[in-house]
């Protein structure tokens, strides 16, 4: 437990993601990574359904995705639904970079009380907490979707037709200091209901 009341505001205040391309090693090990995916666990979930699932990708299967990728890819070009944007180069990135992968997946209970948005908003949730534990432990982190998040082959690689891939989580060492982004002014996000 934290006594000094600053500490976990000033995480959350400092939180930022990174490039994967820019991830370096190390990565988190075994138990770290275990830590952070305990945690990515503890996030809202009305009903107590666990809508979401964490496949971890290990380096050893980062070729195997590579190949997953070019496969998606080739069958989006053959049908001629946008695969022409998607390039081997990037798909090659998008396998091979940092030092660890984590797909989540948004795993909905059909035929639930709970509605189905309601626990998809779940699995962002558990996205960005894992995010944080990541900080937490001195790592930098990044949620990428793209379109492998919404290509159907590459689901059925990491999961089933009722799941949806909520992200691609990079985790690694930051090689670059790590820019701030630009963020909204609270006045323009933030009003009182009257």
């Amino acid at each position: 437990m934290f006594n000094d009341r600053t500490t976990p505001l000033s995480l959350l205040q400092t939180r930022r993601s990174g490039k994967p391309r820019a991830m370096v090693e190390p990565g988190p090990d075994a138990d770290q990574l275990t830590t952070i995916l305990s945690i990515g666990t503890r996030t809202p979930d009305h009903g107590k359904l666990f809508p979401w699932r964490f496949v971890i990708v290990p380096r050893e299967r980062r070729d195997a995705l590579e190949a997953l990728l070019a496969e998606a890819a080739g069958r989006m070009r053959a049908k001629d639904i946008g695969g022409g944007s998607v390039d081997l180069a990037a798909n090659r990135e998008f396998a091979q970079q940092a030092p660890t992968l984590v797909v989540v997946l948004s795993k909905p209970v059909q035929n639930s009380k709970i509605p189905l948005w309601e626990q998809e908003l779940s699995a962002g949730a558990a996205c960005m907490n894992i995010l944080h534990a990541a900080h937490a432990l001195g790592f930098v982190g990044s949620w990428l979707t793209g379109w492998a998040s919404y290509d159907s082959h590459v689901r059925d690689a990491f999961g089933g037709p009722d799941e949806k891939i909520a992200g691609f989580l990079y985790i690694g060492t930051p090689g670059n200091t790590l820019q701030e982004r630009p963020r909204p002014d609270y006045a323009d996000i933030v009003s009182v209901w009257r």
